[in-house]
């Protein structure tokens, strides 16, 4: 039960361990693959867990229509967005991509594999950003021609629309819908969504390098870790803290002892939380809680607490209500032991020139018109090799499109740090 989701989990625990590595502790984790995309966003250096997750849905993401299991896990936005998401003309006579997909098999027209539908990534080679003989490193051809046909004869003619305009229309309206989805979410955890990427009016935006590999790296970069939980349903002002210290010792115990089975000396930490909710309301908010012994706590201070961390995700608290708590939580974690990145140095004699691929016309939002962009070898980049946009950076697993409103700079662990040049608010 617990390694369901795993990957897209170890792939935001990645995103986190960049964070601390970086010393970025206000991060939107964003992981776009084949059928969706799963994000997450990342407050004071850590990412959100909740109580319970669904599995099985009847109806693709819609909640409400799977199994609900009872187990802590990392606080996942996911949406049906992605490179095989399928574009059709809707019954209202409108463009709409997704959240149906080709998947991987027929995948999507370019693929040659039997696809009928254009998709997400049709669009994306017809618009000059993905190489046709370049994908997967060179090994798997896209058909081109294929692809234009099928946007053609789908969309274009069915909407009265000229190609150039439906190929852009697919691109921008599915970074439209995950930009809408991640601006919900980051609004409902609190946070601020001006952190992600240009549709959202971020400043900077951090391309890891080996994308492929990222979920694997997560793995080992995340602490062994416990969660335990006890329900004991109480209003703030009928509880007794003493009892209270009582469950979090029997739960600090219980976790500790788990994970004292596999390790040789380490020291487990120990972090506890509550879930409190206004009395007769039908949601929890989970309050961190850092004092050792909550006995010593005074009511008026838990009660200062929630209100606080209320108030921060939903614009205010209601002082005269009374609250109650729901549920009492123990994380207990074996220290973090982080990994060490490998530095890259820069070849006497290594020129930026050395890295150019060549030159590939591709759309430009900003010029409403395809352009030359600059084309890089991304492996051939050194620490410090800065450039401006427009420009395609390629590797084996991935392809990054940047404008010609920004600059891009690689440093010494291979990553790449995008900044723009006027933030959209």
């Amino acid at each position: 039960m617990r390694i369901i989701e795993s990957g897209p989990t170890a792939a935001v625990i990645a995103g986190q361990y960049y964070g601390k590595h970086f010393n970025i502790p206000e991060m939107f984790c964003f992981d776009m693959g084949g059928t969706t995309v799963k994000s997450c966003l990342i407050q004071k250096g850590v990412a959100g867990v909740v109580p319970t997750f669904e599995v099985g849905r009847v109806q693709r993401f819609m909640k409400g229509s799977g199994l609900t299991i009872q187990v802590p896990v990392v606080d996942l936005m996911e949406i049906g967005a992605g490179g095989g998401s399928i574009a059709k003309v809707s019954k209202m006579g409108t463009l709409q991509v997704g959240p149906e997909s080709s998947s991987a098999d027929p995948g999507p027209i370019c693929y040659g594999r039997g696809g009928k539908n254009p998709c997400v990534t049709d669009a994306d080679l017809l618009l000059g950003y993905l190489d046709e003989n370049y994908f997967l490193g060179g090994e798997m051809k896209l058909d081109k021609k294929a692809a234009k046909k099928g946007v053609e004869e789908k969309i274009a003619k069915p909407l009265g629309v000229t190609y150039i305009q439906a190929i852009w229309g697919i691109h921008d309206l599915i970074n439209e819908t995950m930009a809408a989805a991640a601006k919900t979410h980051i609004a409902e955890k609190g946070g601020n969504p001006k952190i992600v990427t240009k549709k959202l009016g971020a400043p900077r935006m951090l391309i890891p390098p080996n994308a492929g590999v990222g979920s694997a790296l997560g793995f080992f970069t995340a602490p062994r870790a416990f969660d335990v939980l006890r329900s004991h349903k109480v209003s703030l002002g009928d509880s007794n803290f003493k009892d209270i210290e009582k469950i979090f010792k029997g739960l600090e115990g219980e976790s500790g002892k788990t994970l004292k089975k596999d390790t040789t000396g380490d020291t487990v930490r120990f972090e506890r939380s509550v879930d409190m909710r206004f009395v007769g309301q039908g949601a929890e908010t989970n309050v961190p809680i850092a004092a050792k012994d909550f006995s010593k706590l005074k009511k008026e201070e838990v009660r200062a607490l929630f209100d606080e961390v209320y108030k921060k995700l939903y614009g205010r608290t209601y002082p005269d209500s009374e609250v109650e708590f729901i549920n009492f939580k123990v994380r207990a974690s074996l220290p973090e032991k982080l990994l060490q990145l490998p530095k890259l140095t820069k070849k006497k004699g290594q020129k930026l020139e050395q890295a150019i691929k060549g030159q590939r016309k591709a759309y430009s939002a900003i010029a409403g018109d395809f352009i030359p962009y600059t084309v890089y070898d991304r492996y051939k980049l050194f620490p410090e090799a800065t450039f401006r946009g427009p420009a395609i950076i390629e590797e084996r697993e991935s392809t990054l499109i940047v404008g010609e409103d920004t600059t891009i700079r690689a440093d010494g662990f291979g990553f790449l740090w995008v900044d723009f040049d006027e933030v959209r608010s």
